[in-house]
């Protein structure tokens, strides 16, 4: 049962991750359709910055501290890229050069959305191992 809710946990991490990085990916993609300035829209997308970033790390600690090594393994690379943006300070998106920036930052969150996707479906294929063994 505990690893049932390890799971469930885990799949609830992922979920909240991949709404936060699907929203970034609207503000974008509404400043490219002219529907909304680079102000507002940066300012949108930077209020999740850290929030995206101190929840992928509590993801990544919850899998080693749970002793699901192949999902922390799996999730270190994101959270390093992460970190490098930070340390960096290439975390915040610049609203004097959103209008430029506006495909990379695109590609980025793809990147982003493509990598939680393929572990939700991790995730969901593990949640389901548990859940049918535990019957």
């Amino acid at each position: 049962m505990g690893d049932l809710l390890d799971w469930i946990i885990s799949f609830l991490f992922l979920v909240t991750l991949i709404i936060i990085v699907i929203y970034q990916l609207t503000c974008l993609a509404e400043l490219e359709a002219d529907r909304i300035n680079p102000y507002d829209s940066s300012t949108k997308i930077n209020r999740l910055m850290l929030p995206e970033f101190g929840l992928q790390g509590l993801l990544c600690l919850y899998y080693f501290l749970t002793g699901h090594w192949f999902m922390a393994v799996w999730s270190l690379p994101h959270l390093f890229y992460n970190i490098r943006l930070y340390v960096k300070r290439e975390h915040l998106v610049d609203v004097t050069e959103l209008y430029n920036t506006n495909k990379w930052e695109q590609k980025k969150r793809n990147y982003k959305i493509a990598h939680i996707g393929l572990s939700i479906f991790i995730t969901s294929y593990w949640l389901i191992h548990s859940a049918l063994g535990d019957i």
